[in-house]
């Protein structure tokens, strides 16, 4: 005994209705109505019947008329396009609608309606009436709907690009970041192995607090809302870590006003700096220097960050190295392109690194 195979699982049936297009607008009965009133006032002087029948008949005709353009544009033919389909069958509402009441005035004898000119009169100019300005206005709708839909699409697009664009700088931000760390965590490195090729008694110490330090900062190398104070926590712990390897050579200072502490920062950007003025500023001074770090507020709401140090200062044709370079980059995609780096020497001996953050990036 064989088994049967399973039967085709059968599609669910379309809806031949788009159900969002049946129902009218406020403003579209609004129109109606007032479409109404004044055709039944402008036809009043020239027809026989009492003002309130020419309104009843206005306003009927205009509602076949309405919900046969929405019937039309809710219906998903293939025969015709929706706005042929719409115009043709406000034409054929306001040749039925009409008719029916002259069916119903007559009661239903179409001779008797036939016979009669002043009501073959009347039909013939409700009909052409209500056919002429409802084709006018269905096409006036058709326009703002199209042009409403066309503003849709076009702020559906921007929408997307701008998606896009956020989903690029962070993606640029994470590529950046992952050079950035491997060059500062080999620096270090590379000091700590001077110290135990050096056979300094100091080299145990300054492994651990490395090990500590690096507990505390791998966690928020990747945080994406990383902040300021995130920041000043990460440069004071590698300045003590340096500290505790010369601590004859360096001294250091940290002002970061207490308003800022909450600025989105990138990640690892001061340490870049901070790092930068260890290997190129105290380690190659003979005195070793000092380093002092800080943030503040500035007028219109920009803010302004700087690393300064007293050490062997600006060499002349020296490079920007990867980390400044990839600093500036980050700046950039962070903030904008209205942040950004900068390098000066300061008197007598020393670089300044200062960072300026537009009011509106900031």
């Amino acid at each position: 005994m064989t088994a049967s195979a399973p039967a085709a699982a059968t599609p669910p049936a379309t809806d031949p209705w788009d159900r969002r297009r049946l129902v009218p607008t406020r403003r579209q009965l609004a129109v109606t109505v007032s479409l109404a009133v004044v055709g039944a006032l402008a036809l009043n002087p020239i027809t026989l019947n009492p003002f309130i029948e020419v309104l009843a008949e206005a306003f009927f005709v205009s509602m076949v008329s309405l919900f046969g353009f929405k019937l039309a544009g809710a219906w998903r033919q293939t025969l015709l396009p929706r706005w042929v389909a719409q115009v043709l069958a406000v034409a054929l509402g306001a040749a039925l609608a009409p008719l029916a009441v002259q069916m119903l005035s007559t009661g239903g004898d179409f001779s008797v309606f036939l016979a009669s000119r002043p009501m073959v009169r009347g039909y013939v100019l409700v009909t052409l009436s209500a056919a002429l300005i409802g084709t006018l206005f269905a096409l006036g709708a058709l326009y703002r709907e199209r042009d409403a839909q066309a503003r849709a699409e076009a702020l559906r697009f921007a929408l997307e690009r701008e998606t896009l664009q956020r989903q690029a700088v962070d993606a640029r931000l994470r590529l950046l970041t992952a050079q950035i760390e491997p060059h500062f965590l080999l620096n270090t490195l590379a000091n700590v192995q001077q110290l135990v090729e050096s056979g300094s008694p100091r080299a145990a110490p300054v492994f651990r607090s490395l090990i500590d330090y690096l507990r505390a900062a791998l966690p928020q190398l990747q945080h994406q809302t990383a902040t300021l104070a995130d920041e000043e926590r990460l440069v004071r712990a590698y300045l003590e870590l340096m500290l505790m390897r010369m601590p004859d050579r360096l001294a250091f200072a940290i002002a970061i006003e207490p308003a800022l502490r909450t600025l989105r920062f990138p990640p690892m950007a001061l340490l870049t700096l901070v790092e930068n003025a260890i290997r190129h500023g105290i380690d190659p001074a003979c005195d070793g220097g000092r380093i002092e770090v800080g943030a503040r507020s500035g007028a219109g709401g920009e803010v302004h960050l700087w690393v300064a140090d007293t050490g062997a200062g600006l060499t002349e044709g020296g490079s920007t190295g990867t980390g400044l370079r990839n600093l500036q980059d980050r700046l950039e995609a962070f903030f904008g392109p209205g942040a950004g780096v900068t390098l000066s020497g300061q008197a007598p001996h020393g670089v300044r690194a200062d960072i300026r953050i537009a009011a509106a990036a900031a």
